[in-house]
């Protein structure tokens, strides 16, 4: 890779085959699907995208419901492979893509924690020395023992916010989980994002809080059904997308997947 680049995404498009229309029940899709009654169609989720981070890079991406802003993030993540284009990437990366996701509901927070450092690769021993910050952190002292499935979804959330950020990675990739949480919680999670980059800690953000994206990424990238519509300064981006929020979509009807 070029330069100080830590990702570098070139011409990146990812397509989807669906159903035409709507089924609602698994059931009549498989009636329909062995009488060959299911009609499929293309939808092209990522048109193009070309995308360069250099290190220490703060960049935020923005775009209405559907855009192909977590599908993107996805792509960098390496959980979807893109059918044209390439994606690298250099440097320890931690994705922030769905808070939670591998918790066990009936292992205790206390078990949790370990079972979801083990999946990054942590060492039962690195996960009990930074156990009591992440329990502290997430403000779970007095319920770290009992069953996951007694917490309520932003519980969860902040335990899985506490673990995934408690390392020092060189990458961030964050899907919309600033949010988690009370107020006083987001702002801790704000404070970290904060410390991560003064520490020159590379982050992609995607969000739908132009504010968010205003005060924490130096950068913004906005999509517009699946295709960068620009490309600048997170301010002057974040102003140019809250100003056309409102409007339609330029093709009517459109509705591609996030």
């Amino acid at each position: 890779m070029a330069g100080d680049a830590v990702i570098d995404v070139r011409n990146v498009s990812v397509h989807f085959t669906v159903p035409h229309e709507r089924i609602p029940t698994l059931k009549e899709f498989a009636v329909r699907w062995l009488r060959g009654r299911v009609e499929w169609r293309e939808f092209q989720a990522l048109s193009d995208v070309t995308l360069r981070v250099g290190r220490g890079e703060s960049i935020g991406i923005v775009g209405r419901n559907g855009a192909g802003k977590t599908t993107l993030l996805k792509v960098i993540a390496r959980v979807l492979r893109p059918r044209v284009g390439t994606v690298r990437t250099l440097g320890r990366m931690v994705p922030l893509l769905e808070l939670g996701a591998g918790f066990d509901p009936e292992l205790s927070g206390r078990e949790n924690i370990f079972l979801n450092g083990a999946m990054l690769g942590h060492t039962s021993r690195y996960m009990a020395e930074h156990f009591d910050a992440i329990v502290a952190f997430a403000e779970l002292e007095d319920f770290i023992d009992a069953p996951l499935r007694t917490y309520s979804t932003g519980m969860v959330a902040r335990l899985g916010f506490s673990i995934a950020t408690d390392v020092e990675p060189d990458v961030l990739l964050i899907d919309e989980v600033l949010s988690v949480g009370d107020i006083g919680f987001q702002q801790k999670c704000a404070e970290r994002m904060d410390r991560f980059r003064t520490q020159g800690v590379t982050f992609v953000l995607v969000s739908h809080s132009m504010e968010t994206v205003a005060r924490l990424c130096a950068r913004a990238l906005w999509l517009e059904g699946g295709r960068v519509a620009h490309d600048g300064p997170a301010r002057e981006v974040a102003a140019a997308f809250g100003a056309a929020a409102s409007a339609p979509l330029a093709q009517a009807g459109d509705k591609p997947a996030a």
